[in-house]
């Protein structure tokens, strides 16, 4: 699928148009045009009464009367004109995605983002619209083998273009730019995410890095061996890895988009391809789902490739923090005390709980390109999933203007990010008795002292923790990688790098 923008569009033919329609069937401009064109056929459609014009309701009218621009009219629900609010709009272009998923069309011209949403802007509304088309057509079947029954399944190669007008070209095509390359690294995430721990190993994610390099020349990779890491001494990383015949890989992607002396961001992600929960196995349910214990990783490393793509005049360095977490006799036992790359000694309480031990070292070892800021990402703690459910991801930090930079992308992008707090109090769960801390702070508030863990690994840091335990994939029937916070990180890195259009 590709996305693109046009001026008059609908003097050019187009396989499908695209238009909006409010409760009580009034128009949007685009469609009221077309009403006029076909004689009345619209308001004759909507007489009927089957289409009630809710957000994200749909009905296609085939062969308009009158009208050589297009074979195909797609009516799609925007409820309310008084109340088209970014969530309504949203199950508007839902809809809109999932019916140009099933349409046999080439090229669509779309209209949604004419009608008026709150405080935003054509910028938004177009982004949000290549997104989330983007995000409904996905699909994932590179394991499922070929068949001859192919009924269901359009391989039709569609393009979406957006209408502007000269007044809004340049805000369009911004949009349209970011929004593609915001999709394209949703989908890798997710792509990574999906693939099955057998093949998706640590392995396989320093291929993957070195693939996005080779598409984007900008990106450097470097790779960290367990050799390396005993070198340099990540004890936690390592003692993570120990009881997995698969080698951990600690891999650094470089970007370097803006001046050679400014610092860089720092995106560090938790890369854990299988979960058994090591010696303190989890419950056989709760092992369903653990390859997307990686989801962090994959998402800095999307993160960057579009920052490279987009040639963003920043500087940043990813570290994606890759092992397998299994059970054999060289595992990590609970009560074991390790030493950390800064030094500190921890005690193990919950070989479970080891993503945090994995994430220290990288920490501490990305420190050392002096950044300007670090954010890490993780499926840290099922707490989070208790504490928010999975509509938003946690957001702790030691430095409140990063907070707030980080809550209002989350709430610009609509991957949004609640925070919670780390208060020093919090830290005397994770003491321990034997060590300078405990990778455990007890059954309450898991969460925060989850983070409390890496507070003390990132001091001298500006620094920020994003818990994506909810957020980050769904199990079950219909399980799969969302992609977040990859739309989160790329409004955080656009704002950074000011290039988003007022």
């Amino acid at each position: 699928m590709k996305f693109a923008f046009a001026e008059q569009l609908l003097q050019e033919r187009n396989d499908a148009i695209v238009v909006g329609v409010f409760k009580g069937n009034s128009l949007t401009s685009t469609a009221q045009a077309l009403d006029t064109a076909t004689g009345g056929q619209l308001k004759q459609v909507l007489a009927l009464g089957d289409f009630k014009a809710k957000p994200g309701e749909t009905t296609v009218i085939f062969n308009p009367d009158n009208l050589n621009a297009t074979t195909r009219l797609v009516l799609v629900g925007l409820g309310d004109a008084e109340k088209l609010d970014e969530q309504e709009y949203l199950k508007a272009l839902r809809g809109c995605g999932a019916v140009i998923k099933n349409l046999k069309a080439e090229r669509i011209a779309c209209f949604l983002h004419e009608a008026t949403v709150d405080n935003r802007n054509q910028y938004w509304k177009v982004r949000q619209a290549v997104e989330t088309i983007a995000h409904v057509n996905y699909k994932f079947d590179a394991f499922k083998s070929k068949t001859q029954d192919t009924d269901n399944d359009d391989e039709t190669e569609k393009t979406i273009l957006f209408a502007c007008e000269e007044f809004s070209k340049h805000q369009t095509e911004s949009a349209v730019t970011h929004g593609s390359a915001i999709a394209d690294a949703v989908k890798l995430t997710r792509d990574l995410a999906n693939t099955p721990p057998n093949v998706c190993n640590p392995t396989y994610m320093v291929e993957a890095a070195k693939a996005a390099a080779k598409e984007q020349s900008a990106l450097t990779v470097h790779v960290i061996s367990e050799k390396e890491m005993a070198n340099l001494n990540m004890g936690a990383y390592l003692a993570v890895s120990q009881g997995s015949d698969e080698a951990a890989k600690f891999i650094v992607v470089e970007y370097h988009g803006g001046d050679k002396h400014q610092k860089p961001i720092a995106l560090v992600g938790k890369g854990v391809t299988f979960d058994t929960g090591g010696i303190s196995l989890k419950p056989s349910a709760s092992i369903i789902g653990m390859k997307y214990d990686m989801c962090g990783a994959a998402s800095v490393l999307a993160s960057i490739k579009m920052a490279a793509a987009l040639k963003l005049p920043i500087n940043i360095v990813t570290f994606m923090a890759c092992v397998e977490n299994m059970p054999d006799g060289k595992a990590t036992r609970p009560d074991d005390v390790v030493t950390t790359m800064s030094g500190k000694t921890v005690e193990i309480a919950n070989t479970d709980a080891e993503g945090r031990l994995v994430l220290c070292d990288a920490l501490t070892y990305a420190q050392r390109h002096e950044p300007e800021v670090i954010i890490d990402v993780a499926t840290l703690t099922g707490a989070c999933l208790v504490a928010l459910g999975d509509q938003a991801s946690a957001v702790l930090s030691n430095t409140q203007t990063l907070a707030d930079e980080i809550l209002e992308a989350g709430q610009n992008s609509l991957d949004r990010a609640w925070q919670l707090p780390l208060w020093k109090e919090y830290q005397a769960q994770i003491d321990s008795p034997v060590a300078d801390m405990c990778n455990l702070g007890g059954p309450g508030a898991g969460t925060i002292t989850a983070a409390c863990f890496l507070a003390r690994f990132t001091e001298d840091a500006v620094w920020a923790h994003l818990d994506v335990a909810g957020t980050a994939f769904k199990t079950g029937k219909d399980a799969s990688a969302s992609g977040r916070p990859v739309p989160l990180l790329s409004e955080f890195l656009l704002r950074r790098a000011d290039v988003i259009p007022a």
